[in-house]
């Protein structure tokens, strides 16, 4: 599992930076199997926030770019300014924060980019401390940011994001979840819009308790491969029986994309995060990187361009720049 010592510590610091930026990489929320509460990284794209210490009382967002989709500039419908606003008033500081966001992150990919500004906001502001916190204890306000864009407070995305690796978080806890080093991921993000909250409308209506019993096995059955390095029992479990077959009609050419995934040698293969992207696990680079073009040709077919992503399962979290 990578350090994230570099993010912040608990040592007090007699004259902490004035401007700091971070970087926050994207992430693959759900993991199919963890609704809400599983998530891991992806290497090579996300946001890029700079946090600046202003002396007015207030948390402010100053710049939006990388976007042609127009985001609120109004701090507390932000999902950075949000999450500053929290940690301001949950340490009493005394000096204000004025936010410029660098979207990197295509809105509604399923790729976690609110949770991406959040989390690089968090850890920039972090390092204007005067003493810095944990990675961990920026999660309560990483929550409190998310559920603006979200409609509640779910850390699949977040946890990741502040750890870095695969992590189960819950409500109060970040559990990073080790994995093989040669464990691969391919996420490919069709270029087409799914809002999380049209997604999360499709998960309306009632599940049969059996259905809730094979999801949770197949949970333990990837949590236990994992730890353990034991493909086979990925294979088995990696595979969600209660979101997925509500919300794949939403994303056209994913059974398609999905077979190209698994037809390459994936472990298992789902939607990522509200959708339309999706990934796949591989226990060698070698077949992520060669089942990749296979994934965006499916999409391709059905008269999609796409993008897609290579990274290993531990890649790093968030970072200062």
């Amino acid at each position: 599992m990578p350090s994230s010592a570099s993010i912040g510590s608990s040592t007090a610091r007699s004259s902490p930076p004035r401007v700091a930026t971070a970087f926050s990489p994207a992430s693959v929320g759900n993991v199919g199997v963890g609704f809400d509460i599983l998530g891991h990284v992806i290497e090579g794209v996300g946001d890029t926030v700079t946090v600046r210490r202003i002396e007015t009382p207030e948390v402010r967002i100053a710049a939006i770019t990388g976007t042609t989709v127009e985001l609120p500039l109004d701090a507390p419908s932000n999902t950075a300014g949000a999450a500053l606003i929290a940690m301001r008033q949950a340490l009493a500081l005394p000096f204000g924060l004025e936010v410029e966001i660098d979207k990197g992150i295509a809105l509604g990919s399923g790729m976690g980019g609110s949770a991406a500004s959040c989390v690089a906001a968090l850890v920039a502001a972090n390092a204007l401390l005067d003493a810095p916190l944990p990675p961990q204890a920026l999660y309560p306000f990483a929550l409190v940011g998310e559920a603006v864009a979200s409609g509640g407070q779910h850390g699949d995305n977040l946890g990741p994001m502040l750890l870095g690796g695969l992590v189960l978080a819950t409500a109060e806890h970040l559990v990073p979840v080790s994995v093989p080093a040669h464990w691969h991921s391919l996420l490919v993000h069709p270029d087409a819009v799914l809002e999380t909250r049209r997604a999360r409308a499709a998960l309306q209506g009632a599940y049969a308790l059996e259905d809730f019993v094979h999801q949770s096995a197949n949970l333990a059955l990837v949590l236990a491969g994992c730890q353990t390095g034991d493909a086979a029992l990925v294979r088995a479990g990696l595979k969600d029986v209660l979101v997925e077959p509500r919300r794949a009609p939403l994303i056209v050419g994913f059974a398609q994309a999905k077979a190209a995934m698994l037809d390459g040698g994936a472990m298992g293969a789902s939607i990522s995060g509200a959708g339309p992207s999706i990934f796949g696990w591989f226990e060698e680079r070698a077949a992520a990187d060669a089942a990749a073009p296979k994934v965006q040709a499916a999409f391709a077919a059905q008269g999609f361009t796409s993008q897609a992503w290579v990274s290993t399962l531990a890649a790093p979290g968030a970072r200062l720049l």
